[in-house]
């Protein structure tokens, strides 16, 4: 039997951009040649697409950490980087995405093949080949590529069923879905023998098929998390209609029936106002008269009632008829997510940053942006030197140093880089 997990925490990474390169044409015959440093390639996207052949989240409780593949540095000869391979991850269909930094709903995962964008890849660095202008005709520095995004998420499936069945435990639910359907439930004399969603497609004589799902038993107190309260109503949302049965042979069937509908009203009106067949099952082990006392008095609550006996398979296909009709009139229910507009899969930007003074006379400069900067910079040659100065000038870092005091001669540390200030220069 496959475990059923409906909830799951993820940590997704997209690739990081490749680094652009610094390199020069060497051919013997070609004049003076040039610049011919390469592109860095872009890193891979992250993105989700609904399976309807998956029915849970086992599998992330095995693997809970995706990277997309980082994009190749430029080479010489302007020779770009190779892209990243997009990483595509199957998720089951009815799943909603939850940014658990944020706690805002990213996706909402509804149709066979719905493919989304989780996190952008880092863009690919140019390389020295790309800044050659006629006065500058021999650059000698390259960009670094943008970094991945990484995101931590929340995984949460809202089964999508046509009809969900509502009951007490040990209404016999379970038993009514194996006998319409080949779904084989564990079925026992206990309360909660239902513990996770079981669903059933049940086949309609015009060929097509619908969905039940058995879902696990409702007791006082689930709009608020008792029991199994949470599970259950978290699948209930998006299905047609509700199929509430009814165990008649227990003497508060009709406070049952009341304070399950109370709990759907608590937790979501428009659920507790969504059309319901009854269901007045066992009817086997009750006498006629009995069963006729029951319907009158359960007519006051609804229209249309059933008696059935799942265990005996009596009066089935009078109720299955009645369901084939509604399953075609009542449209799927509209159930709107709000989604976070800003979604932040194409937030690359790490260009924050701290300084610190490790000593009288050092500071150490530190950020996502000021270490692929440095990445890319080498110490020996004045112009990629001078352009990373010019940058961290546009940054604002030789400001926020003067303020904390900077002289003459000290030392600056940018990742593995070190270089003196000087004032008459900045």
């Amino acid at each position: 039997m496959v475990q059923f997990i409906d909830s799951a925490k993820i940590k997704v990474q997209s690739g990081r951009g490749g680094n652009g390169a610094v390199a020069w044409r060497r051919e013997k015959y070609v004049d003076k040649g040039g610049p011919a440093g390469g592109d860095g390639g872009r890193g891979g996207d992250v993105y989700f697409i609904g399976d309807e052949g998956l029915s849970t989240l086992l599998d992330f409780k095995f693997q809970s950490v995706f990277k997309a593949e980082n994009g190749e540095n430029g080479r010489s000869k302007n020779c770009h980087g190779a892209l990243g391979e997009d990483l595509i991850i199957k998720v089951p269909v009815g799943v909603i995405v939850k940014d658990l930094k944020t706690g805002k709903i990213i996706a909402d995962i509804k149709e066979h093949e719905q493919k989304v964008l989780i996190a952008k890849g880092g863009r690919g660095g140019r390389g020295n080949a790309r800044f050659a202008t006629p006065q500058k005709r021999a650059p000698q520095f390259c960009e670094p590529g943008e970094p991945p995004v990484i995101r931590e998420l929340l995984l949460e499936l809202k089964l999508i069923a046509d009809i969900g069945l509502l009951g007490m435990p040990n209404a016999g639910k379970s038993t009514f879905i194996s006998v319409v359907s080949q779904a084989r439930p564990k079925v026992a004399d206990y309360p909660f023998t239902t513990l996770v969603p079981n669903l059933g497609t049940v086949k309609k004589p015009t060929g097509d098929a619908f969905v039940l799902a058995d879902i696990p038993g409702l007791i006082e107190g689930a709009s608020e998390g008792v029991g199994l309260g949470f599970e259950f109503l978290r699948h209930v949302q998006r299905c047609k209609f509700l199929l509430h049965i009814l165990d008649i042979t227990d003497e508060k069937y009709e406070e049952n029936y009341i304070k399950i509908n109370n709990e759907l009203k608590k937790y979501d009106e428009e659920l507790a106002g969504r059309y319901q067949v009854l269901v007045l099952n066992k009817a086997d082990a009750m006498p006629d008269e009995q069963i006729e006392e029951a319907k009158e008095k359960m007519r006051k609550y609804n229209s249309d009632i059933f008696v059935i006996s799942a265990i005996a398979k009596s009066g089935i296909q009078e109720l299955l008829n009645h369901i084939y009709i509604k399953i075609d009139e009542i449209p799927s229910p509209i159930v709107e997510v709000e989604l976070d507009e800003d979604t932040g899969v194409a937030d690359n930007d790490d260009s924050d940053y701290t300084i610190m003074q490790v000593s009288k006379n050092c500071y150490a400069i530190d950020g996502g942006k000021i270490r692929r900067l440095a990445g890319v910079t080498d110490i020996r040659n004045s112009a990629q030197v001078i352009r990373l100065k010019n940058i961290l000038d546009a940054m604002g870092v030789f400001t926020k140093l003067k303020k904390m005091g900077i002289e003459d001669g000290d030392t600056i540390i940018c990742s593995h880089l070190e270089f003196e200030y000087m004032s008459d220069y900045y």
